[in-house]
This record gives C-alpha cells, sequence and structure tokens, in this order.
C-alpha cells in the first residue's frame, strides 16, 4: 500500500512540475505510459507505423493541454487524448486513397517480440503469433468504437467505469459496445475457423 501510494504521490508531483513548464517532467510521463499508449494505438489502428505518429501527435496534444488536467486518472485523461487521435488519423486515413496495397496492411509483418516467452517451443511462437494475426484481424474488421472498447477491455483489461472516462461515454455505452464487439469477434473467428490453429478449433 505504501508503495502505491508513493507512486501515485510521485505522479501528482511529477504531473504538477510538466504543468509548470519542466519538459523533464513531462518526458518522464511519456516514459511511463509510451507502452500503453503504444499498444491502445496499435490495436485500435492495426498499423505500428500509424499507431506510433497517433502517439507523437497525442503526446504532443497531451503536452499543449496540460493545465486542462485538473485531477482524477491521469491515464485515463491521457488514453482519451491517444483513442481521440487514433480516430482523427483514421479519418484522415479514410479520405485518403491508399498509395499501394501495403498501405492498407501492417508494413513490418512483424511480431515485436512484446508476448514473447522464452520458454516457447519454435512451433508454439508460430502458433501464437498465427493466432495473434488473426485476432488483429477480427479487431480491426470491428466499428471503431467498438474497437476501442474491446482494446480496453479484453486486451489491456481496464475496468468499465475507467473506460466509459477514457471514451466519455455511459457506463451503459461502453457495456453495450462490448458486448456488439465481442459477438463480431466470435462471429469472426467462427467464420475463419480454417485459419485458427488446430487446438482453438
Amino acid at each position: 500500500m505504501f508503495t502505491l501510494l508513493s507512486i501515485l504521490l510521485n505522479e501528482f508531483d511529477t504531473i504538477k512540475e510538466a504543468q509548470n513548464g519542466s519538459l523533464a517532467a513531462f518526458n518522464r510521463l511519456v516514459m511511463a505510459y509510451q507502452g500503453l499508449a503504444y499498444n491502445v494505438a496499435y490495436r485500435v489502428s492495426g498499423n505500428r507505423e500509424a499507431a506510433a505518429d497517433a502517439c507523437q501527435d497525442a503526446f504532443l496534444k497531451a503536452y499543449k493541454s496540460l493545465r486542462q488536467y485538473h485531477g482524477g486518472s491521469f491515464k485515463s485523461w491521457l488514453l482519451r487524448i491517444v483513442t481521440n487521435t487514433c480516430y482523427d488519423h483514421l479519418r484522415y486515413a479514410r479520405r485518403r486513397p491508399a498509395d499501394s496495397l501495403e498501405d492498407l496492411t501492417d508494413e513490418t509483418g512483424e511480431d515485436d517480440g512484446r508476448w514473447q516467452s522464452h520458454d516457447e517451443l519454435p512451433e508454439e511462437q508460430v502458433l501464437r503469433s498465427e493466432l495473434q494475426d488473426l485476432l488483429q484481424q477480427a479487431i480491426s474488421q470491428l466499428p471503431t468504437d467498438q474497437r476501442t472498447v474491446l482494446v480496453l477491455s479484453d486486451v489491456q483489461h481496464m475496468a468499465y467505469q475507467e473506460i466509459a472516462e477514457i471514451i466519455g461515454q455511459p457506463l451503459g455505452t461502453v457495456k453495450s459496445r462490448l458486448s456488439r464487439a465481442r459477438r463480431r469477434v466470435r462471429d469472426f473467428l467462427l467464420a475463419h475457423k480454417e485459419l485458427l490453429p488446430q487446438q482453438y478449433r
């Protein structure tokens, strides 16, 4: 409990420093949240480069509007900026015709190793990677509002109330969007059972 309290007080002091113009303090906040922000942006956008761009823009917006933060969960405040920035990028991408097929997909096609266990056998790594790719396809086909709620709940394991704060919607809206998103993901996976690793069919 003492450790948690220390962390919270530390964050509070860091935010105050950043609000008073300390770039070093703001950079500490970036370091603390950049992994979470990128994971959310990647799952919402489905593209690593787009996620990195969205995070960069979101942190810049957060820095410029930091004085508007008046307490409550800083994580929720920041992730609201991240998800809104992802929405802006997705809207822009829909208006702009893609230059090539590569623009429509994650260009790297690489597993960044974030979920990799060093205890896994090579064939287990391949199965995990295939399942992750299929799940990301399922998530990417969701409407943006449902996708965001699903990512925050089922990927980032956030509480419904926290999600409601992040997306600025009532609790009932969160639950109904999540229910619809889970149903659509299930239907997508059932329709593509042949792509699932054998043990998940």
